[in-house]
C-alpha cells in the first residue's frame, strides 16, 4: 500500500496587490502537494502562476488563507524560521537562472551555505550532483562561458544541493529552445524522483515533460485539474 505524505498544503489562499481593487491575481485556492510527486501548473501569461508559486514557496504572503509546510503554518512563523525553511527545505529555480556572474560554477552551486551556517555543503556533494547533471567539467568556469542549457543545469544543481523537500521552478525553460526545454525538465524530474523530492513546475509550454505528473491548469486566478495525469 502506498502512503501519501503531504509536504505542503494551502487553504483558501488568495492574493490581490491593490487593496482598493476588486480584482484578485489569485482567487480563493486550496491545494495539497505530496512527497515525491511532480506537479506541472500550466497557464497563460498573467494567469497568476508566479503569484501562486511565490505564495506556496514562502516568498509572498497571501491576502487571505493559510499555507502549511509540514503541518506548520508558514506565515505564522518568525522571519528567522521562514528564512531557515526557505534556505534548507525549499529550492527555487528561475527562468533567468539568477547565477552570480563573478562567481565560478562551483561557487554558484554552493551559494546557499553562505546564507546559513547550519548548512554543510561538501565538495563530494557538489561533485555528485554536478556529475548527475553533466556539468562537472564546468565547475571552474564562469556563467558567461556556458550555454543557456548549461546555466539552467547549474541553477538546478544549486536548488538540489541542500536536499530540499520541495522545489519550485518558475518557467525554468522559458529562455531555452524546445529540445533543451524538454531535456532540462526531464533531468530535473528524474533526479527529483530518485531523491523523492516534490517538484512544482510553472509553465506556459505544452507537453513539457515526459515523466508522470499531476497536471494543473491556472486560468484567471482559478485552479483546475487537467483531465488526467500525464
Amino acid at each position: 500500500m502506498i502512503i501519501m505524505v503531504t509536504i505542503l498544503r494551502a487553504n483558501n489562499i488568495s492574493k490581490k496587490y491593490n487593496p482598493d481593487s476588486i480584482n484578485y491575481e489569485l482567487q480563493s485556492t486550496s491545494i495539497s502537494l505530496e512527497k515525491g510527486i511532480t506537479y506541472v501548473i500550466k497557464g497563460k501569461s498573467g494567469s497568476g502562476k508566479s503569484t501562486l508559486l511565490n505564495i506556496l514557496g514562502g516568498i509572498d504572503r497571501p491576502t487571505s488563507g493559510s499555507v502549511f509546510f509540514k503541518n506548520r503554518s508558514f506565515y505564522d512563523l518568525s522571519d528567522k524560521e521562514q528564512s531557515k525553511i526557505r534556505n534548507k527545505e525549499i529550492g527555487f529555480i528561475f527562468q533567468n537562472f539568477n547565477l552570480i556572474p563573478e562567481l565560478t560554477i562551483e561557487e554558484n552551486i554552493e551559494l546557499p551555505k553562505y546564507f546559513s551556517k547550519a548548512l554543510e555543503i561538501t565538495s563530494h556533494s557538489i561533485k555528485q550532483i554536478s556529475e548527475e547533471l553533466g556539468i562537472f567539467q564546468l565547475l571552474k568556469k564562469k556563467p558567461f562561458q556556458l550555454s543557456g542549457g548549461q546555466q539552467q543545469r547549474v541553477a538546478i544543481a544549486r536548488a538540489l544541493i541542500t536536499n530540499p523537500e520541495i522545489i519550485f521552478a518558475d518557467e525554468p525553460t522559458g529562455n531555452l529552445d524546445d529540445f533543451n526545454s524538454r531535456n532540462i525538465s526531464n533531468v530535473l524530474c528524474n533526479i527529483a524522483m530518485k531523491k523523492e523530492t516534490t517538484v512544482v513546475i510553472v509553465t506556459h509550454q505544452k507537453n513539457l515533460i515526459d515523466y508522470k505528473h499531476v497536471g494543473i491548469v491556472l486560468e484567471d486566478g482559478i485552479l483546475s485539474m487537467e483531465g488526467k495525469n500525464a
